[in-house]
C-alpha cells in the first residue's frame, strides 16, 4: 500500500526533464497534450486510439504523394520520426504506471493450491479421541491404508484507511502521462524543426543554383564578346580581361558545386523525414524564400509569455514537482500504520484420515476454516523512514531549483532566437534592396561594355557585387524563414498542417 512516486531531476537549461512515476525506475525517456486534466477512468495525456496510431513504426506509414510542401513534411516528421515512436512508447509506459498507482488499493489475493502424498492412515472416532486402528498409532512402520491430501489456502487485505498514502500515490501516478505527453511533444517539435531546416536548406540551394546559372550565362556572354573584340584587335579589351573573366567564371562554378552538394544533402534529409522508400522519387515544391509581404514579428515580451505557457519541458517539470510533493507526503505518512480488512481461508482434505467433528479437536488433515477481521499493519524502522523522508525532501528541493534553471534557460533561448530573427529580417530587407541596385549596376555595366563605352573592370565589379548581393539576400531570407520556425519551436507552438 505504500508505493513511492519517484521523480528524477531534469538536466539544466532547456534539456528534457526526466520525471518518473510510482514504481518506475528514475529517469525519463523519453499534439500539445501535456496540459490535459486528469479525470475519468482513462489515463491522462493521451487516448488509447491515438497511442495506437502513433506507434514506432515507419513500416506502416504511407509514402508521400505529389510534391512535398513544408506543412506536409513537418506533419510527417512530427508523427513518423523514430524518436516520436520511442516517446510514444514511453508515454504508454507512463499510462500503465498510472493505472498501477490508481489500482494500488486493490487487494492482493494470495492463493495456494496443492496436493501430495502418501499420507499415513489416521483414524479415530472423529471427536478427537484415541486412534481406532493399529496403523493410526505412531512409532512403527505400519502406515496402514495410505492416501493423498489436497489443500487450498488464501488471504487478502483490503486497505480501508492509509492516512492519505493511497490518494497521494494515485495523484503522483497521474503526473506520469502528463510528463510522457510533454516529452513526446518536445520530440515532435524537434523533428518538425529539423524538417523545416531541411526544407529551407533545399530551397536556399535551389535558389542559389538558379542565380548562379543566370550569372554564369551573363559572364559567358561577356567572355564571348571579349573574344570577338580580341579577334578584331580592338583597343577596348586585352588578354588580361580574358583572364579576369575566366577567374570569376571558375569561382562561380566552384560555388555551384557547393550548392549542388547542399541541395543533395537537403533532399536526402527530406526523404528520411518524409519516410520515403529508397527507390521512390521525391519531389519538393519550389518556394521562394523571400516573404511576399511584411511580417509583424512578435515582440520579446509576447514570445516569452507564450513560451512560459506552452513549452512542454515546463509542463513536464511541473508535473514532476507535483509527483515529488506526493512522495514527500507518502514518506511523512509512512510513520502511521494502515487499517485494513483482512480475510483468509484454509481448506484441506485427506483420503486416509478421519475428519474431526469437534471444534476442540486439532485436525491438520481435514481442516475447513475462514474468517474476516480488521488489521493494523506497519513497520517500526524509524531510522530508515527518517532517511527516506530526507531523501524525498532533498529531491523535491533539487527539482524546484532545476525548474528555475530551466525557466532561465528557456528565457535566454527565446531572447536569443527572437533577436536573431529580428536581425535576420532587417538584413533580408537590406540585401533585397542591395540586390536590386546590383542588378541595375550589372545591367548598366554590361550595356556600356557592349557599346564599347565601359571597361572590363567595371563589368567584373558589377557582376561580383550582384553575385554577393544575391547570395546574401538568399541566405538572409533563409535565416528569416528558419528563424520563424525556430521561434515556433522555442515558444511551444504547434505548426499548422495542410493535411
Amino acid at each position: 500500500m505504500q508505493g513511492t512516486p519517484g521523480a528524477a531531476a531534469p538536466k539544466a537549461g532547456t534539456g528534457t526533464p526526466a520525471v518518473g512515476t510510482p514504481g518506475a525506475a528514475e529517469g525519463g525517456l523519453g499534439d500539445n497534450a501535456p496540459g490535459n486534466d486528469v479525470s475519468g477512468e482513462g489515463p491522462p495525456g493521451d487516448s488509447a486510439s491515438e497511442v495506437a496510431r502513433a506507434p514506432g513504426a515507419r513500416a506502416g506509414t504511407t509514402p508521400p504523394k505529389g510534391p512535398i510542401t513544408l506543412a506536409r513534411l513537418v506533419a510527417r516528421a512530427r508523427t513518423q520520426d523514430a524518436r516520436v515512436a520511442e516517446a510514444s512508447a514511453e508515454l504508454r509506459k507512463f499510462q500503465a504506471l498510472y493505472q498501477q498507482a490508481k489500482w494500488a488499493w486493490f487487494p492482493k489475493f494470495e492463493i495456494t493450491l496443492g496436493a501430495g502424498g502418501p499420507v499415513p492412515e489416521a483414524r479415530n472416532n472423529g471427536l478427537g479421541g484415541p486412534p481406532t486402528t493399529e496403523a493410526s498409532l505412531e512409532g512403527d512402520w505400519n502406515f496402514g491404508n495410505v492416501g493423498v491430501t489436497v489443500f487450498s489456502t488464501g488471504n487478502a487485505v483490503l486497505p480501508l484507511y492509509t492516512f492519505g498514502k493511497l490518494t497521494a500515490l494515485e495523484k503522483a501516478g497521474a503526473q506520469g502521462p502528463i510528463v510522457g505527453a510533454a516529452l513526446r511533444e518536445r520530440v515532435r517539435a524537434e523533428a518538425g524543426f529539423q524538417a523545416a531546416q531541411a526544407y529551407y536548406g533545399y530551397q536556399l540551394a535551389r535558389a542559389g543554383l538558379k542565380q548562379m546559372e543566370d550569372v554564369a550565362k551573363r559572364l559567358k556572354d561577356a567572355s564571348d564578346r571579349i573574344d570577338a573584340l580580341l579577334k578584331e584587335d580592338s583597343d577596348q579589351v586585352s588578354k588580361l580581361d580574358t583572364y579576369k573573366l575566366g577567374y570569376f567564371r571558375q569561382l562561380v562554378e566552384s560555388q555551384r558545386a557547393s550548392a549542388v552538394q547542399g541541395e543533395q544533402f537537403a533532399l536526402t534529409a527530406i526523404r528520411l523525414l518524409a519516410s520515403a522508400a529508397p527507390d521512390e522519387p521525391v519531389e519538393v515544391v519550389e518556394e521562394d524564400l523571400p516573404l511576399r509581404e511584411d511580417v509583424k514579428l512578435p515582440d520579446l515580451e509576447t514570445a516569452l509569455r507564450e513560451a512560459s505557457e506552452r513549452r512542454p519541458e515546463l509542463k513536464a517539470i511541473t508535473a514532476g514537482i507535483i509527483a515529488r510533493e506526493q512522495e514527500v507526503l507518502i514518506r511523512e505518512r509512512s510513520y502511521y500504520p494502515d487499517l485494513g480488512l483482512a480475510g483468509f481461508y484454509d481448506i484441506r482434505w485427506t483420503s486416509s484420515a478421519t475428519r474431526q467433528r469437534s471444534q476442540f479437536a486439532y485436525d491438520p488433515f481435514n481442516d475447513r476454516t475462514a474468517g474476516l477481521g480488521l488489521v493494523l499493519r506497519g513497520t517500526f524502522d524509524i531510522p530508515i523512514k527518517d532517511a527516506q523522508l530526507e531523501q524525498a525532501r532533498a529531491e523535491l528541493d533539487k527539482l524546484r531549483a532545476q525548474e528555475q534553471t530551466l525557466k532561465a534557460g528557456i528565457q535566454l533561448e527565446v531572447t536569443q532566437v527572437q533577436s536573431q530573427l529580428v536581425a535576420a529580417y532587417s538584413r533580408a530587407k537590406s540585401f533585397t534592396e542591395a540586390e536590386k541596385n546590383a542588378k541595375r549596376w550589372a545591367t548598366a555595366a554590361y550595356a556600356a561594355f557592349d557599346l564599347g563605352t565601359g571597361d572590363t573592370r567595371e563589368l567584373v565589379d558589377a557582376f561580383t557585387a550582384l553575385a554577393q548581393a544575391s547570395a546574401e539576400r538568399g541566405k538572409s531570407w533563409h535565416d528569416v524563414r528558419l528563424g520563424l520556425a525556430s521561434l515556433q519551436r522555442v515558444t511551444g507552438a504547434v505548426p499548422a498542417t495542410d493535411e
